[in-house]
């Protein structure tokens, strides 16, 4: 039954959410803060929004319109935040092209999502040109370079900046309907083509908002990311809008601070020069930095880091804690826009010891606002949130994917009974804070028993001479699947550590009742490094498939 819908006078302004509307703070109060490219450009929010409207003039010159599907490969740059807003306050589609996959997948996303006019990077062009051929719907190609005297090549319209510099920087950004098109990029699956999702500005700003309100009314103090922070995403801008904080950035009117290529030794220097206080990257990213030698000559105590993508480990956790990093996990997925949970600690928990923050701060976190989280069984039954009931995890909220873009099979797969299906199982405990225990498709399945490959992880992490770990299932005829792990030893440890003694560790725990005897894994193998997808995740269907053919050639 409907209630009463409230009377609107015919002058009323309606104020649809669409992303130019997040610009109205920054443009009274940040006017004179920084964007900061690297070492190559400095500009102030001034300049930023002038911008705006130059490069929309730009794109309106050759030929887009609203609807049209602008692609972008660039490293994270000034110019990728300007296409954030302008592309879609245009009413165009921004689709944001990982450049991290094969050839043949970057073509084929192109195609499919029916790009017209293609920014791209000089450091791309040679991919371009082996792929040009096989790209059915660009018509337009626009070169991106630091260096303002390269020569543009011949197949290309013309040069970025020099195509802002020549138009004009008054620009009226049109109101439209907010459930328009905003962008679109494709999921990195490790089995498949990748799958295309797409966000209205409707979802954006409200995922902005919600972002921003759990940054900051869930954390004790109330510091999650406000004014004087510095912002420097190390999430790549083409992987889900860099988790959306560049939108929350510019709409606090932070000073923002892009790295281009990410180079550990640049990142490091970066949070040094620039006085970082807020990154976010996958753990893969935070290992490189806390092991490279430059991270131990300067102070990282002020830096605060949004860990997600893959599961922040226990023994990762504590060591950004030593060097004072205030570290803590985030979760959602490409489908999801993405941000859906954040492991803040509650105001009780600030006093805890660092053994229990570290338990809390690795979990996957608590809901941000407008978030209906569950845990359900394979019927579909909600479970209780006692800390042991496990089931996969279901979302609703207003700013996820509508379906995979020209794929209804798989779109209502995805929306099954009305919940997004995230395809990872977890628990949730009787604080309200979610825990994944793993992937449907990784757990292993061993005697009608689930064994979480994640904790088989985070166990074997412990070890002092463990620098990273994989665990995966691999058929057995007993027993289904039994574990088995792949261990990257540390380089002072190569050598030196037997499986043996790894085996041991794990039986040690074993007995004190942490792990299950029998889901400690059988086998134990050290490898060099660990298969990872384009945006650093453990590709566990290579490593498997590694497994597997190490155990062939041994037979």
């Amino acid at each position: 039954m409907a209630g009463k819908k409230i009377y609107k006078t015919p002058s009323a302004y309606d104020y649809p959410l669409i992303l130019k509307h997040l610009l109205h703070t920054p443009e009274r109060f940040a006017r004179d803060q920084e964007i900061v490219y690297g070492e190559v450009k400095r500009l102030t929010y001034a300049e930023f929004f002038e911008r705006l409207g130059r490069l929309a003039n730009a794109l309106k010159h050759i030929g887009a319109r609203p609807g049209s599907v602008i692609g972008v490969m660039d490293w994270d740059s000034h110019r990728y935040l300007e296409c954030f807003f302008a592309i879609p306050m245009m009413g165009a589609i921004l689709h944001t092209v990982n450049v991290r996959l094969a050839p043949e997948q970057i073509a084929y996303t192109i195609n499919h999502a029916e790009d017209e006019i293609l920014f791209v990077h000089r450091d791309f062009v040679p991919l371009i040109k082996a792929i040009r051929s096989r790209l059915k719907t660009v018509r337009t190609f626009v070169f991106l370079s630091d260096d303002p005297d390269t020569s543009v090549p011949g197949e290309f319209t013309g040069e970025y900046e020099g195509m802002l510099e020549t138009s004009p920087s008054e620009y009226d950004f049109p109101d439209f309907d907010e459930n328009t098109q905003a962008t679109m990029f494709y999921t990195t699956a490790t089995t498949g083509l990748p799958k295309g999702v797409y966000f209205s500005h409707r979802q954006l700003v409200l995922h902005t908002l919600a972002v921003a309100a759990g940054s900051n009314g869930m954390k004790p103090g109330g510091k999650g990311l406000a004014a004087d922070d510095v912002y420097m995403p190390i999430t790549p801008m083409f992987h889900v809008h860099a988790w959306g904080l560049p939108y929350v950035a510019t709409m606090l009117g932070i000073k923002q601070v892009y790295p281009g290529r990410y180079e550990p030794e640049k990142l490091l220097k970066l949070i040094e020069k620039e006085g970082v206080t807020f990154s976010h990257c996958v753990p893969t990213i935070l290992h490189m930095l806390l092991n490279h030698p430059l991270s131990r000559k300067i102070n990282l105590s002020k830096w605060r880091v949004n860990v997600g993508g893959a599961p922040l480990s226990e023994a990762l956790c504590r060591e950004a804690l030593d060097r004072g990093i205030d570290v803590y996990s985030g979760y959602g997925m490409s489908e999801t826009c993405p941000v859906l949970t954040l492991a803040l600690l509650r105001p009780d928990m600030v006093s805890w010891d660092k053994d229990l923050q570290v338990e809390v701060r690795t979990k996957t976190g608590i809901p941000i606002p407008l978030v209906d989280l569950r845990i359900a069984d394979p019927e579909g039954r909600f479970l209780p949130h006692d800390g042991k009931s496990v089931g996969e995890i279901v979302v609703r909220s207003p700013w996820l994917t509508q379906g995979y873009f020209k794929d209804k099979e798989k779109s209502e797969e995805l929306w099954s009974g009305g919940w997004l299906h995230t395809g990872d199982v977890g628990y949730i405990d009787r604080r309200g804070y979610l825990k994944i225990t793993d992937r449907i498709k990784d757990v292993i399945k061993s005697g009608g028993e689930w064994i979480s490959s994640l904790e088989l992880e985070n166990i074997i992490l412990k070890h002092e001479a463990v620098d990273e770990a994989a665990a995966v299932g691999i058929p057995d005829e007993k027993w289904g699947e039994r574990p088995v792990v792949l261990v990257v030893l540390k380089q002072e440890y190569v050598g030196k550590v037997s499986e043996d003694e790894l085996i041991a560790f794990y039986r040690n725990l074993a007995h004190k009742g942490t792990i299950p005897k029998w889901a400690m894994p059988d086998r134990i193998l050290f490898v060099n490094s660990l298969p990872k997808t384009s945006v650093g995740k453990l590709d566990k269907k290579l490593i498997r498939k590694q497994v597997l053919s190490t155990n062939a050639a041994k037979e």
